[in-house]
């Protein structure tokens, strides 16, 4: 029997590549919403109760709201907001992190999708607080490049746009009144007992992130060198499909020893490098900011609560 899917907000960014992601699979049945119909909260209460998993794809208020339409205690829920990542009652969609995190994934009526650049910090922060090895209280700084399609359908017009401004041909910082709304579940999930200095900047290339975070390595425990820590990331996520640590010295063959942020656009995993020397390490996530950063981070969601291949349907 297929499973019903209804994606509410079907027609963002994310919201389209799930639909298009389930293009090539026959184990689902997407229940469709008339055009004129989108913003019928009456219709999409009435679609939404006749699923078995409903996406949400839509900003966060509208997001609560079509919770709030659920009347069928069946309906499964995955949303792709902000809304509810640090809730209680939903679980969070990275099962890499723990047995804890994937078991709530699985057997849970509610999760909520990681944001971006929060999967790309938390893939590198979490290991390191939940074993030990990083004081939860280390004053920690980010950045995340990014590509333009993770500002929305708004962003992705501007750039596209013939007569567009040139301060869009070169990098741009933003949040830059440290108020970015993936902070809260940087801190959370990771187990901080601050929210970290954070510097994203969007640049002139679609898709595809790099995340990074730098430390002194005096301040871990056993003041750990890169080489320790990649030993280490290899074992924590041993047999982790979608995570990938790559090799010490993995630096040295990228193309002009530089990390590109497109370097992983089209792949639905993440990438991780472990860079610096014996003083001061930098760790950080390669991937794109449409798959393990967005719908491929829902349909892998999807797949572990269907108990299916958990790569069905995307890119490794």
């Amino acid at each position: 029997m297929k499973t019903k899917i209804f994606i509410d907000g079907s027609e963002g960014t994310t919201g389209l590549r799930i639909y298009e992601r389930f293009s090539v699979r026959d184990d689902v049945e997407l229940i469709p919403i008339a055009p004129e119909k989108r913003k019928d909260a009456k219709e999409r209460k009435r679609l939404i109760n006749q699923a078995d998993i409903a996406f949400l794809c839509l900003p966060d208020e509208a997001a609560r709201e079509s919770v709030s339409l659920v009347e069928n205690e069946n309906v499964r829920v995955i949303d792709t907001s902000t809304a509810h990542r640090t809730q209680e009652g939903w679980a969070y969609g990275f099962p890499e992190l723990s047995v804890r995190h994937r078991e709530k994934i699985r057997t849970g009526k509610r999760v909520a999708v990681p944001g971006c650049h929060a999967t790309g910090f938390i893939s590198l922060v979490y290991p390191l607080v939940s074993s030990g090895i990083l004081p939860a209280d280390y004053p920690l700084s980010a950045f995340s490049l990014t590509g333009y399609s993770g500002g929305g359908k708004k962003m992705i017009a501007e750039y596209e746009e013939k007569e567009r401004s040139g301060e869009l041909d070169a990098p741009r910082e933003y949040a830059l009144s440290q108020q970015h709304k993936h902070l809260k579940e940087m801190k959370e999930i990771t187990g901080l007992s601050r929210q970290p200095l954070f510097s994203p900047i969007v640049a002139d290339y679609y898709s595809g992130m790099v995340v990074s975070v730098p430390f002194y390595n005096e301040f871990l425990k056993e003041k750990n060198t890169p080489g320790k820590l990649q030993e280490f990331f290899a074992g924590f996520y041993e047999g982790q499909r979608f995570i990938n640590v790559m090799p010490a010295g993995a630096e040295e063959v990228l193309h002009g020893k530089m990390l590109a942020g497109n370097g992983c656009t089209g792949f639905d995993g993440l990438k991780i490098y472990i860079t610096g020397n014996e003083e001061r390490t930098v760790l950080s996530a390669q991937f794109d900011n449409l798959g393990k950063g967005a719908s491929g981070a829902a349909i892998q969601c999807l797949n572990v609560m269907l108990g299916c291949e958990e790569d069905r349907g995307l890119n490794l």
